[in-house]
């Protein structure tokens, strides 16, 4: 049986070091490599033309780079893509490009499926294949920063790590993605344009915070009653409310980011002034931001969007009490691209 090389993107620069001087390579080179394959985002060996022609070769005869492809793309009316990337051993992610007057956003997931099962969600539904590595995430990012100059010319300027997956169980590959793409060896961007979604894994969010990150973090709440987010989001029994505070209070106290608190509005679930007034107790224990998203339909569940009139009166409730609101109208609906509705349909 022929033994799959190893992806070279595994390598930290000091093990491509090493690599480079058992056979005789000037250290020099392990940086040259490195910046072909996170600043330029080479996809081959070949590529990599300031290197020697027996080099280059050598390489190629010892490792792989798995870089992702793209499967298959929709375009909404909207201007959202939908992108279908084919990984290495054939899974599937997708993976959102979401342009507005004043950014282009791109949404990247970090796991094949999800095992976290939130009961309005389509990934919730599939089956967690396994997770994506740094290198995976890094070329979602490429992949639709490329989409947003050719088709919008004008460059990527935020990342959501809201696709498909929960990012704080795939910790260390989410971290050096995010790594790759601020350092200035890598794609250069600023950390504050990043925002990390969890669906509440209040231990992990601690050792975010003991790693003092500098990226933005978004809680999926939805309810802050613990008998109805237990109801729509298991992950909830094992991460209560009240664990939850404590954790996004640390990670507070340590990095200085207020939170941001994600709040779909289901109708007749979770959309009532009571509802409000508990979100905005909520808010006062943590200090965070609501995004109050519309609910996009998904095939496997029953809930359905509040009605405009319902979210404007939740919307003001909060807002007349100091709390920063945004309402984050949907984007991709018509090609399923929308929050919550990425299954690899497409």
């Amino acid at each position: 049986m022929i033994q799959a090389k190893t992806d070279i993107r595994k390598l930290s620069l000091d093990q491509l070091k090493s690599w480079l001087a058992e056979r005789g390579e000037a250290g020099f080179r392990a940086k040259q490599i490195h910046e072909w394959l996170w600043k330029k985002s080479a996809r081959s060996f070949a590529e990599m033309t300031s290197l020697s022609v027996p080099l280059r070769e050598l390489m190629d005869q010892h490792f792989a780079i798995n870089a992702l492809t793209t499967d298959n793309q929709q375009h909404s009316n909207d201007g959202t893509v939908k992108s279908a990337f084919r990984l290495h051993d054939a899974h599937l992610v997708e993976g959102v490009l979401i342009p507005a007057t004043d950014r282009m956003t791109a949404c990247v997931s970090s796991q094949v499926g999800c095992s976290l099962s939130c009961t309005f969600c389509a990934t919730g539904y599939m089956d967690r294949k396994r997770n994506l590595d740094a290198g995976e995430i890094y070329d979602q990012v490429v992949e639709i920063a490329r989409q947003a100059e050719r088709k919008f010319q004008a460059p990527l300027t935020n990342i959501v790590y809201m696709g498909m997956g929960e990012p704080l169980l795939n910790y260390a590959n989410v971290m050096q993605s995010i790594e790759h793409i601020t350092s200035p060896l890598g794609l250069g961007m600023s950390p504050k344009r990043i925002t990390v979604s969890t669906a509440g894994i209040a231990k992990m969010i601690k050792k975010l915070g003991d790693d003092e990150v500098r990226f933005r973090l978004a809680l999926s709440l939805h309810a802050a009653n613990d008998e109805k987010r237990n109801r729509i989001m298991p992950i909830n029994e094992s991460n209560s409310l009240d664990n939850l505070a404590e954790a996004l209070n640390h990670f507070y106290k340590k990095t200085g980011n207020r939170i941001t608190f994600e709040y779909i509005v289901f109708n007749n679930f979770n959309d009532s002034l009571d509802d409000a007034k508990e979100l905005w107790e909520f808010t006062k224990r943590v200090p965070a931001r609501v995004n109050i998203i519309e609910y996009n339909p998904i095939a496997e569940a029953d809930f359905r969007n509040t009605e405009a009139d319902k979210l404007d009166r939740f919307a003001g409730f909060l807002e007349n009490r100091g709390v920063t609101v945004s309402v984050r109208r949907s984007r991709g609906k018509d090609i399923d691209a929308a929050c919550g509705q990425l299954a690899n349909k497409g």
